[in-house]
């Protein structure tokens, strides 16, 4: 009996080591690829400089920023690898090679993303800010640690305002249950605090989303060759060369003249006439594949799997309807390897692993392409310490809402473990049916918006009508939107 005990305790050991193990060289990979993403990025002069003091300061804050992209990205991958990791061991059920795959491992990397999520949206990022804009108190003797004072001093203060506002909020809420819980900072305020970042970081979700899938046909076609039906190549690119001559022969006669105001519009529809005939190099020498099955293909797979996620929004939204299992829980033991989190089984899992990492990237183009914070886009080598900082908070915001995003949507049957599940906005059937309803609703009508125009546009290139004045094509009511965009 006793060695039967030590065996077991060797056991359980070795499991959390091996755990250890792969979560530690997990993250170092993260770390690394966020650390040459946030390079390729950041402002070299600002870790350049004379002040040492400051370069320092900023490697710090690189450093803090660093972590928390790479949390970021765990958090994207962390419902992937749970999907992927049930399906791996339905498939090999008895492979001694993939034992390490289990349970345990897989709810270790929830709450750690969990932890590490809420410690750097918290913590680490209000720190790094505050650390980069501090200079020490008034009086106080110069260097690092004068610094590290002035942001604690300043993170204490936020903490408690923090803490104050989501006290006053709860009162509101629930008046005895505030009274009771004053003192109750672990159990009652944080969960809650918790919660509303979630919230704010699926309703983000909510209306990036769905621009952000209207916005990938776009940006897609501006990377590939498009097609032109009823299009002469070598006739436009013939025009084109022309009227960049005769443009160019204007200039030179105009020569006499350069402070004149028509010198400078010659100079920009030469810039125009470039830019087409480039345009029209790249088509030229792009092969037959790529020109006529490239763009549709990928116009096709992008419209598809916009559709599929639609459906299964509506479908799940049916679910809620009948089955009160349809509803996001929480839960303790994962159960991997005991039966496909869809319906079609392993292809099933697969295209929710596709769908998933899908929606992400479209709510980080359409985060990017709102107006609101089209200023945080990061620049190649251009951007400052502080817009790196709001790109990790806003990143880390939704990345960790995109396990909580997926399942309330129904893109998987996979329930949330460890904290995920615990928010109280999940247990509302309201909350969840109008998220559903909103979330179908925005994509529908962006899909139909974007596929309509684009058509249209089409069909007037096609038809030779942007060449016309606008003044004399028909419809001009109903079409004033696509040639505005043309021209």
């Amino acid at each position: 009996m006793e060695t039967e005990d030590v065996t077991v305790r060797e056991q359980l050991f070795h499991n959390r080591v091996r755990e250890t193990i792969i979560c530690v060289l997990l993250f170092i990979c993260l770390y690394i690829l966020s650390h040459f993403i946030l390079t390729h990025f950041k402002k070299n002069a600002e870790f350049v400089t004379d002040d040492i003091e400051d370069a320092t300061v900023n490697k710090i804050a690189l450093w803090l920023c660093t972590f928390t992209l790479s949390v970021a990205v765990c958090a994207v991958l962390l419902l992937p690898i749970s999907i992927l990791s049930n399906e791996v061991l339905l498939t090999f059920p008895h492979s001694y090679y993939m034992q390490w795959l289990n349970g345990s491992l897989i709810r270790g990397l929830w709450n750690l993303v969990f932890l590490f999520s809420n410690l750097s949206l918290v913590f680490l990022m209000p720190f790094a800010y505050f650390f980069t804009e501090s200079e020490g108190f008034a009086g106080s003797k110069k260097g690092i640690m004068a610094r590290v004072y002035e942001t604690a001093v300043m993170l204490l203060l936020l903490s408690l305002l923090v803490l104050g506002i989501v006290w006053v909020a709860s009162a509101l809420l629930h008046l005895n249950t505030a009274r009771e819980s004053l003192y109750d900072l672990w159990e009652y305020y944080l969960p809650h605090l918790y919660s509303g970042i979630s919230l704010f970081g699926v309703l983000l979700l909510l209306l990036c989303t769905p621009f952000g899938l209207s916005r990938m046909f776009s940006i897609t076609g501006s990377l590939l060759v498009k097609p032109r039906l009823l299009e002469n190549l070598e006739e436009t690119m013939n025009c084109t060369v022309f009227e960049e001559a005769s443009l160019f022969r204007k200039l030179k006669s105009n020569t006499s003249c350069w402070i004149s105001a028509n010198t400078e519009s010659i100079n920009n529809k030469i810039l125009s006439v470039q830019s087409k005939r480039i345009a029209l190099e790249l088509r030229k020498r792009a092969s037959p594949w790529q020109r006529n099955l490239g763009y549709p293909v990928a116009m096709l797979l992008l419209l598809a799997l916009t559709a599929v996620s639609v459906l299964m929004v509506c479908f799940h939204v049916l679910e809620l309807l009948f089955d009160e299992s349809a509803m996001p829980r929480g839960m303790e033991d994962p159960h991997l390897g005991l039966a496909s989190f869809s319906m079609f089984g392993s292809l099933g899992a697969a295209v929710q692993v596709v769908i998933i990492l899908y929606l992400m990237v479209s709510s980080v183009v359409g985060f990017y392409s709102s107006a609101l914070f089209t200023g945080l886009l990061p620049r190649a080598q251009d951007t400052t310490l502080t817009q790196i900082i709001g790109n990790c908070v806003s990143l880390l915001i939704l990345s960790s809402a995109l396990p909580v995003f997926s399942r309330t949507l129904g893109i998987t049957r996979f329930d949330l473990l460890g904290d995920f599940g615990r928010y109280n906005w999940l247990g509302s059937f309201h909350i969840v049916f109008l998220y559903n309803m909103l979330f179908a609703g925005l994509t529908s009508a962006c899909l139909i918006n974007t596929v309509t125009w684009a058509l249209q546009r089409e069909l007037i290139r096609a038809f030779g009508l942007h060449r016309l004045p606008r003044s004399t094509i028909p419809l001009k009511l109903l079409l004033a939107n696509g040639l505005s965009k043309i021209h």
